[in-house]
């Protein structure tokens, strides 16, 4: 089974259905999003066909206006083209593709297949977004070769963030149906992980059971729901918002609707009855308080107070202060496993807690393989993807040492799975085993190792580091990385990500290697963020002790090496992602070309620690908000000038890489890859195309300044800010800077000044405001208390 999936229909326009279509407009597929006819539409509107097609066109605009945002780029929604289930059945005859979203009924999605069956193309594919009604019986009255392309598509709330995409195939689908599935989930930037036809799948039915089973704890150890989610967040690798507060988010309703469908479907299940819904979480479902979209569940926001649920009353009362020695104790370590294995160590309240529910939740989860997936491998990733744990339940096992867990589980009258307990009998002391570059897993089926298959398209700079023919060279703070055919890789590796002499360092050191020895140069790394900026201890350090010169020489090092980067004779590509802030994102900016991850948050936002962008931000901000003005006479520039200098003096970040463009932190001709572990395969691509095609390098850009008359004008911005109470007069004297600069400094308007003059203006605000009480303030507020400072 071949061919692109270029058009796609989705059917139900309800939370689900249209943040689906959202999403698959965003990754450029033409979708149908078609539902019913409103019931009792009056005479007037039965013919109307706006009217008629009222719940897909109320969908699209829900999605519009959702937050999180369900779009990349709200232009998108023109990919959508909204209808009904009764005059637009003949669309989906032109479908790749068709998602079933409507609602959780067997008789209606039943129905609802039978009467499109007819209206599809011989080779489209079938897909339900069902979160756990029986495949089988879904697709039973379907004819056969409809039966072969029929499988369930589980996408996850919110579907543009959540990573994990449950494929789940009925009894009569072709392998070559899951593969086309599978790798048009990747092309949407999802996670694959391979479930089986059990109630809730692999994601729901671990992650639930786990939240039921610290709901049904709870009261037996004396704790109450703030405790348990100070105890099941972050301490065992978990969300923040833990068990009672990620109910809220999900919706307590939502949560008591797939804990009955595995208890009603489950009969044989042992642990069957964790998923009772006790009756005071009953209660609250029945008087409207399911969480979040109702503004009250287990938590409710009172003024400025979250205030919590207790139990007994059903009545909120303030939160009260969680202290547990064994929470303190962990509290500063860094690494998920090791901090677990710290936290079950303890034997205080908090601890025991912490052992028990995870001990209970690892049996379940051992349990479950070969039901619900095949492997450990899926079990895990779907936990990682679908419920953002930082370890998945096997991955915890071997931080807390099997063979040790398992020995305290059975001391504590626990039942093991036996194939566990043959397992660590039989030698193998971990469920994972290989290297980085060869991951292995054991297969419970075979009681042996099994390779974990690679993404072709996945560049891992920690595999590609175990061979040190690789690394042409590596400090503390950044690498030098052979990446393959000819492209070398900078990677950043301080915490952070953050820029420090040691990457500036290896940022010119990186341009000179690629110039002698490689076609191209990638920066890029495979941290949680491309970066948080400046080394803003070094720089705070610095100023407290009015070491202007270091302060000087810091910058001008910085930016000499983005216009090195800028103007080397080979092409240079960043590969930006989540957060590129401050100095990160000047780095990013530099690159001849930028190949973004779709979740890129970007922005200067220098203002916020009291300093302006020094590496070269200002510069290129003047150069794009500009550059289409190049050569046209009489064009006013202070409007677009002055847009560049509000998105710095406002700290603008964009909120994806559309958004990011739209700011123009990414250009129009940057590229944007949806799925993570492509990006840096992407941008080396992007690199190698680059060379291919006579890459030269542009020639150093002159401009003609707005002036000072300009900055005055946008001064009256800031004041008037000021005067309303939206901004302090600090940050007014920051965005006159900022304005001083853009515009070209002291200097009429017209007047050509080049880019080596707006460095020069960057560096001068740079140290004035360094020298400032307030800004040393705003500094030493991020490093003190990571919160930003209105002074």
């Amino acid at each position: 089974m071949v061919g692109r999936i270029e058009t796609a229909a989705v059917l139900g326009a309800g939370v689900m259905g249209s943040a689906i279509a959202a999403h698959f407009a965003g990754a450029g597929i033409k979708t149908h999003l078609l539902d019913i006819v409103p019931p009792n539409l009056d005479d007037a509107k039965k013919d109307d066909p706006k009217a008629r097609n009222g719940f897909a066109l109320n969908g699209i605009k829900n999605a519009l206006k959702a937050k999180p945002a369900a779009f990349y780029d709200p232009d998108a929604a023109r990919l959508i083209t909204a209808g009904n289930l009764e005059d637009h059945l003949d669309r989906l005859s032109e479908c790749d593709l068709v998602v079933e979203a409507v609602i959780e009924r067997m008789d209606i999605k039943q129905s609802l297949f039978a009467k499109i069956a007819p209206k599809l193309k011989d080779d489209a594919l079938l897909a339900s977004n069902t979160s756990g009604l029986c495949i089988a019986d879904m697709c039973a009255e379907l004819d056969e070769d409809l039966q072969k392309r029929f499988f369930v598509m589980h996408f996850f709330n919110p579907v543009r963030y959540m990573r994990l995409l449950e494929l789940v195939p009925g009894p009569k689908t072709e392998p070559a149906v899951m593969a086309r599935a599978a790798s048009f989930g990747e092309l949407l930037g999802k996670g694959i992980v391979y479930g089986k036809d059990t109630p809730n799948f692999v994601a729901n039915r671990i992650g639930v059971y786990s939240m039921m089973q610290c709901f049904g704890s709870m009261k037996e150890a004396g704790l109450s729901i703030e405790e348990v989610d100070k105890i099941a967040g972050k301490p065992m690798g978990r969300p923040k918002s833990a068990a009672f507060r990620t109910a809220d988010v999900v919706g307590i309703d939502t949560l008591a609707h797939v804990a009955k469908t595995c208890y009603d479907n489950l009969e044989s299940d042992p642990e069957r009855d964790v998923f009772v819904v006790a009756d005071w979480v009953q209660k609250l479902v029945e008087s409207g308080r399911v969480g979040q979209k109702s503004k009250a569940g287990f938590y409710k926001k009172e003024g400025k107070v979250i205030k919590v649920l207790d139990p007994d009353t059903l009545e909120y009362r303030d939160p009260k202060k969680v202290r547990f020695d064994s929470l303190g104790a962990v509290k500063g370590i860094e690494d998920a496993g090791k901090r677990l294995k710290a936290l079950i160590a303890g034997d205080d309240v908090a601890a025991k807690f912490a052992w028990n529910g995870l001990a209970r939740t690892l049996c379940y989860s051992a349990r479950l393989v070969g039901e619900i997936a095949d492997d450990v491998v899926n079990v895990d990733r779907a936990m990682r993807w679908g419920f953002n744990w930082d370890l998945g339940p096997f991955e915890a096992w071997d931080a807390i040492g099997v063979a040790e867990s398992v020995a305290r589980m059975k001391e504590d009258g626990m039942d093991v799975p036996q194939w566990v307990v043959d397992m660590v009998e039989g030698g193998q002391s971990s469920f994972y085993a290989g290297t980085i570059a060869a991951p292995e897993y054991y297969e419970s089926s075979s009681k042996k190792l099994a390779s974990i298959q690679a993404d072709p398209h996945h560049i891992n700079l920690a595999i590609l580091k175990e061979d040190k023919r690789n690394v042409v060279k590596e400090t503390i703070g950044a690498s030098l990385i052979d990446i393959g055919d000819g492209v070398l890789c900078v990677e950043v590796h301080t915490k952070m990500n953050t820029v420090d002499a040691d990457v500036i360092q290896m940022i010119n050191e990186g341009v000179d290697e690629a110039e002698k020895n490689f076609d191209a140069l990638v920066i890029g790394n495979d941290g949680p963020h491309f970066g948080a900026g400046a080394n803003l201890l070094m720089i705070f350090m610095a100023a407290q002790q009015k070491e202007w010169g270091q302060i000087e020489t810091m910058v001008r090092g910085f930016q000499d090496a983005c216009q090195k980067m800028r103007y080397s004779p080979i092409p240079v590509v960043s590969a930006p992602f989540h957060l590129t802030l401050g100095g990160a994102a000047e780095i990013a900016m530099a690159a001849d070309a930028a190949q973004a991850y779709a979740e890129t948050y970007m922005g200067l936002v220098e203002v916020g620690v009291g300093l302006v962008p020094a590496g070269g931000g200002c510069l290129r901000t003047v150069e794009r908000f500009t550059d289409a003005l190049a050569g046209i006479d009489g064009v006013d520039p202070l409007k677009f000038v002055g847009t560049g200098a509000l998105n710095i003096a406002m700290a603008k970040t964009g909120s994806g890489a559309e958004d990011t463009r739209r700011l123009r932190y990414l250009l129009p001709t940057d590229g944007i890859t949806l799925n993570r572990d492509h990006l840096l395969y992407s941008a080396k691509k992007r690199a190698l195309g680059m060379a291919g095609a006579g890459y030269r390098p542009p020639r150093p850009r002159q401009f003609k300044a707005a002036g000072y008359d300009a900055a005055m004008t946008i001064g009256m911005q800031t004041w008037s800010m000021v005067e309303g109470g939206w901004a302090s007069e600090h940050d007014r004297l920051i965005g006159n800077k900022v304005a001083h600069i853009l515009c070209g400094g002291a200097v009429s308007a017209g007047a050509i000044l080049t880019e080596q003059d707006y460095l020069n203006l960057e560096l001068e605000a740079f140290l004035s405001l360094a020298g400032t009480e307030k800004s040393q303030a705003r500094m030493q507020s991020i490093l003190m208390n990571n919160k930003p400072l209105r002074n």
